[in-house]
């Protein structure tokens, strides 16, 4: 099975995402999004060093639902701080202390942040302990830094086994 499908939860999402894209359930849409959800994970199995070990793949669900709910009420605190009244952004880059380890939980990481409104992972330290960050409205620096890793980081260790 790993020979002819590689990663197939990827396979999975991009099929689904294919059928979703086109907006089609259509013989030609469900065979073309299969041959290329098994010949993209293919073509990129060298590319993925080691497969991700996921734990507690239930709370990787959970973790998403969080994600989703975060990037949603991200787009509204942004669209209001654009759109609302004449107001002074405090944008600022901080200096994110990582306890992760796992390089893919560091990477989820890091493009969870940058998925959100208003924050962007700009670095990642050589050894791997520290993750810079552009906010767009800095208001406690402490405060947003232990909301990350509460939020995110602390799930990403528990799924991620790290």
């Amino acid at each position: 099975m790993n020979r002819w499908l590689p990663q197939p939860l990827l396979s999975l999402c991009l099929w689904l995402v294919w059928l979703l894209l086109a907006n089609s359930a259509a013989p030609g849409q469900i065979l073309l999004g299969g041959m290329l959800a098994v010949a993209l994970p293919l073509g990129t199995k060298r590319f993925w060093p080691d497969r991700p070990h996921v734990r507690r793949p239930l709370r990787l669900l959970v973790y998403f639902s969080v994600l989703l709910w975060d990037i949603v009420v991200a787009n509204l605190t942004v669209a209001r701080l654009i759109l609302g009244p004449v107001r002074r952004l405090r944008p600022a880059f901080i200096r994110l202390p990582l306890d992760l380890t796992d390089e893919f939980a560091i990477v989820v990481l890091a493009h969870t942040l940058s998925l959100t409104p208003g924050t962007v992972s700009a670095d990642l330290s050589i050894d791997r302990r520290t993750l810079l960050i552009h906010v767009l409205d800095l208001d406690d620096e402490a405060m947003l830094i232990a909301r990350m890793k509460q939020r995110y980081e602390v799930p990403l260790k528990e799924i991620f086994a790290c």
